[in-house]
């Protein structure tokens, strides 16, 4: 059987702040453990008006704390953003605090400019080619194979799992054994090839002994495809903005939204929207599980950010009531 999970990029809506933002996600990772969701997983991003999830781990403690059952985690952690030492202190907590609740999923991407590299003091790109092997050291720092042992760290045992949107990761993920989640909900392009080459090439290790795939989709469901088109329309408003250097806060929606944009950016939207539930609740299903068809995943992570927190709850009520039914 399928799992479902949720990924909250913790959003800072246009006239809210970001208390407000940080109590959505506690309320929509309550509503996901109420539904049957296996995870809930943050994003981690920086320096970005609309996106509160950036001390990642701190989010996540508070979400442990307001939930009971539900996995948590990171979707993801930008290694190279960080010292391995410090993501074995700081998921070393986490693991202690929620003892089997835990996921780590670990991102090789940079995403910052000159600003954000010299506000976190690295040569983030530098740091990206060191990735393998600031992953292998985390292991290592948690399994107690270093000459300094992190305390909070040792000996946890948190769920790694490898993310990735390209090539780099599936195979990172295939060498290590470790359980592979690809962001198709926004970089479909390298899907396919990514899971095959991850499937083909896995090698299987002390916790995995064979390939596990999580595949991430974008989720609006509401009674009527007309609503959950209107639900859509702020996060498709937001990756314009981003993909036209122009990120801001999460807008409200708009009716018609779509056939209002030039030809490319329709276009652009189009592409994404192939790893897209977008309607009523049967509508959405048959579009997850022709997903899951297409990708053979063991699991599906859902995303997609709306104006109205409670319609993001509803939205996964209804998704979930019928993937189950």
């Amino acid at each position: 059987m399928t799992d479902f999970s949720v990924l909250d990029l913790v959003p800072v809506r246009e006239g809210g702040n970001v208390g407000e933002a940080l109590e959505a996600a506690t309320e929509l990772a309550r509503n996901a453990e109420d539904n049957g969701c296996k995870r809930f997983w943050v994003a981690e991003h920086h320096a970005m008006a609309g996106i509160a999830g950036g001390a990642t781990s701190v989010v996540l403690a508070h979400i442990g704390n307001a939930t009971s059952t539900i996995r948590i985690g990171s979707g993801g952690i930008m290694l190279p953003n960080h010292t391995p030492f410090q993501i074995a202190e700081q998921f070393g907590t986490l693991d202690a605090l929620f003892p089997g609740r835990v996921d780590l999923g670990l991102g090789r991407a940079p995403g910052a400019g000159p600003e954000l590299q010299r506000a976190l003091r690295k040569d983030l790109h530098r740091a990206a080619e060191m990735f393998p092997q600031d992953v292998a050291e985390l292991m290592a720092l948690m399994a107690g194979d270093t000459a300094i042992h992190p305390t909070p760290g040792l000996g946890a045992k948190p769920e790694f799992w490898m993310l990735g949107s390209s090539l780099f990761g599936a195979r990172l993920a295939a060498q290590l054994g470790m359980p592979y989640a690809f962001a198709s909900h926004f970089a479909p392009d390298h899907l396919d090839a990514a899971l095959e080459l991850y499937r083909r090439d896995f090698q299987p290790s002390e916790d995995w002994e064979k390939p596990h795939v999580m595949v991430a989709m974008n989720l609006f469901v509401a009674d009527t495809e007309e609503e959950a088109e209107y639900l859509a329309s702020s996060q498709l408003q937001a990756f314009v903005a981003l993909r036209t250097g122009t990120p801001g806060k999460l807008p409200p929606p708009v009716r018609g939204y779509r056939d209002q944009l030039p030809a490319p950016a329709q276009a652009m939207l189009a592409h994404i929207g192939q790893a897209s539930a977008i309607g009523t609740p049967q509508q959405a299903a048959q579009a997850v599980e022709a997903f899951v068809g297409r990708t053979g995943a063991d699991e599906v992570i859902f995303g997609g950010s709306m104006f109205d927190p409670e319609a993001r709850c509803r939205s996964l009520a209804l998704a979930m009531n019928r993937l189950r039914a």
